[in-house]
C-alpha cells in the first residue's frame, strides 16, 4: 500500500481521489531547450489515465506545474504513489532529454513540491493558474499559443449525447 505520507527532504502528502497540484524544477534552474520541453510534455502525458488522470500541465523553461489524480492499479490494489508516478516522469524525460542533447548528469532538482488540494480549493481556479503561467511570465500573449500546455476537456453535463442510428 502507498504511503499516505513520506519524507525525502521536503514533506509529501497523498490523499487517494484527490487531485495534487505539483511542481519540479530543473536542476540548477536550467532552462530547457524548446526540443526538451516537447520531451517533457510526451512524459507527463505518458501515464495518463493509466497511472493518473491528468486535468492540467504546463512545462515552462525552467519548471513543471501538473494537476492530476492518483489512479488504482489493479493489480496491486492500490493507488499509484506520487514517488512511483513522479519518478517515472522525471526519470523517463531526464533520459531521453540527455540522450537527445547528447548529454549527462542531472535533469531535475531530486524533490518536487505537492499539495493536495482540498474542497475549499476550487480545481477550475487552480487549472487557470497553470494555464496562464506562461502569460504571467511573459512567454505568450494568450495561453492557447503556448505548445508546452495541455488541459483536459473540460466536461459538459449539458451536452446533448450523440447517439448512432441503426439502419
Amino acid at each position: 500500500m502507498p504511503k499516505a505520507f513520506y519524507r525525502r527532504n521536503l514533506p509529501h502528502l497523498q490523499r487517494d481521489d484527490k487531485p495534487h497540484f505539483l511542481t519540479f524544477c530543473t536542476h540548477q534552474r536550467w532552462v530547457l531547450p524548446e526540443t526538451a520541453r516537447d520531451l517533457v510534455l510526451r512524459s507527463c502525458l505518458y501515464d495518463n489515465d493509466t497511472k493518473i488522470r491528468l486535468s492540467a500541465a504546463v512545462v515552462m523553461p525552467d519548471h513543471v506545474h501538473m494537476i492530476f489524480t492518483p489512479l488504482t492499479n489493479e493489480l496491486a490494489r492500490e493507488v499509484y504513489s506520487l514517488g512511483e508516478i513522479m519518478d517515472a516522469i522525471k526519470g523517463a524525460s531526464a533520459h531521453k532529454i540527455n540522450r537527445q542533447l547528447g548529454r549527462t548528469g542531472k535533469v531535475w532538482q531530486t524533490e518536487s513540491f505537492d499539495r493536495v488540494l482540498r474542497k475549499s480549493e476550487k480545481l477550475d481556479e487552480k487549472i487557470q493558474y497553470i494555464l496562464d503561467n506562461p502569460v504571467r511570465k511573459g512567454l505568450v500573449l494568450a495561453s492557447q499559443q503556448y505548445r508546452w500546455l495541455w488541459q483536459r476537456e473540460p466536461i459538459n453535463p449539458y451536452k446533448p449525447v450523440h447517439q448512432t442510428q441503426e439502419h
